[in-house]
């Protein structure tokens, strides 16, 4: 006999605040980096070429609904949207344990976790655009969903391989 239970409290990706995967250098508030970094004139903003968010959540209609928020909000800052898709079935992760401690080896109990993955991807973006649309999406993370970002930056050839 399977038992279903709610992971969201047990499981650390599953916190009700936002989880952010990708590592940047966040400064703790806007007044300690007018102080600390002077301004900068005509340094060039960043370019990414592609953007992908991997979302994993245990509620699919939750998940296809956060979809939908952050397609919306990226086609209204005039982000190029690419394609989006979801696996077709959950990933399920299943453990079995032992209903007594000591004794009973043939008596056991079966625990279930369904995770869903959806993709999403964005194309053409300045390091400005991407801030902004990434702060605006990870505020309005919902309980439940996971959020892994992952960036691919334009550089420059560099100067042995331009001749």
């Amino acid at each position: 006999m399977l038992k279903w239970f709610n992971v969201t409290r047990s499981l650390a990706p599953f916190a009700p605040r936002p989880v952010r995967w990708y590592s940047d250098a966040v400064v703790a508030s806007t007044s300690q980096a007018a102080v600390n970094q002077p301004h900068r004139v005509g340094v060039p903003d960043k370019l990414y070429s592609r953007v992908e968010l991997q979302m994993k959540g245990i509620d699919p209609e939750v998940m296809k609904s956060y979809a939908l928020y952050a397609k919306t909000a990226a086609e209204h800052l005039d982000i190029e949207v690419g394609k989006h898709w979801t696996l077709r079935k959950a990933v399920k992760d299943r453990l079995t344990l032992l209903k007594s401690v000591h004794i009973y080896k043939k008596h056991r109990v079966q625990y279930e976790v369904r995770n869903y993955y959806r993709f999403m991807h964005f194309h053409k973006l300045t390091g400005s655009t991407l801030d902004t649309f990434l702060e605006y999406i990870e505020r309005n993370l919902p309980e439940g969903i996971a959020l892994k970002v992952t960036k691919v930056e334009l550089q420059e050839l560099p100067e042995h391989l331009r001749k």
